[in-house]
């Protein structure tokens, strides 16, 4: 019982944290960044934080985590395996979209594409969640993968998926960062500069800190043994569950 209120107390907390970064996000961009459009001028550009945030982030984490809530064990878990499965395609969508919009934007603006650490961290990412999504489909999803290679696939599978998320982060805060270094400079656009922490500036650097809080929370979720989901021996004849294992 202990254990339930437990895990329950810390995922209330991850979706918390979840509603909160997206409300951040969003609320930065329309107030301070001018709204958004898709016209290859710099409100389009804003499409991408948002995208990337609740993509990378938001829906990534939580889809990470959601064979760990106990109600779901006493149900199939090949519908939670789908459920993961949508919410990390939705996520990958999100990213997608959210890359399109800024190179886009940089095309229309003759600005150079993937010259900082940023971008290329970023592109990195995207390249190892698309891969991870077609490889954990392919091995655990379609009835035709065959017992063996879910053994074989599964502690990369898992590995990944944290080192993922791990990136996504670095991705998000640098790239947030980079923006507010980019936007608050001196005498632009009346604004203050950012060493002297305008609001726009208080609340970049505060979704920065939700980010991280959010994959802090998510790792620990995803860490703690007692938090698994209870091996099914019935579920898949044949397949040994190896520890750790909840795809």
């Amino acid at each position: 019982m202990k254990a339930t209120v437990s895990f329950y107390t810390a995922y209330l907390l991850c979706l918390v944290l979840s509603v909160v970064c997206v409300v951040l996000v969003i609320s930065w961009n329309a107030t301070y960044r001018e709204g958004f459009s898709w016209d290859g001028k710099n409100t389009q550009f804003n499409w991408h934080p948002v995208l990337m945030v609740i993509g990378l982030v938001v829906l990534y984490g939580n889809a990470a985590v959601v064979y760990r809530v106990p109600l779901t064990w006493i149900q199939d878990k090949l519908i939670w395996k789908i459920v993961h499965a949508s919410l990390l395609l939705l996520a990958l969508i999100f990213t997608i979209v959210g890359l399109c919009a800024v190179f886009d934007y940089h095309n229309a603006n003759n600005i150079p594409n993937l010259y900082s650490l940023h971008s290329w961290v970023g592109i990195l990412t995207s390249a190892l969640f698309a891969a991870q999504w077609v490889v954990g489909f392919g091995a655990f999803l379609l009835p035709c993968s065959p017992v063996p290679l879910r053994v074989f696939v599964k502690p990369a599978h898992v590995w990944m998926g944290a080192i993922i998320l791990v990136l996504s982060v670095v991705s998000c805060i640098s790239g947030i960062n980079e923006k507010l270094f980019f936007a608050l400079k001196k005498g632009t656009n009346g604004t203050l500069p950012y060493n002297q922490l305008p609001p726009e500036a208080v609340l970049g650097n505060s979704l920065g800190v939700v980010i991280v809080a959010l994959a802090l929370v998510v790792l620990k979720i995803l860490s703690n043994q007692a938090w698994q989901r209870p091996e099914q021996r019935t579920e898949e004849a044949g397949y040994r569950q190896l520890p750790g294992d909840n795809s």
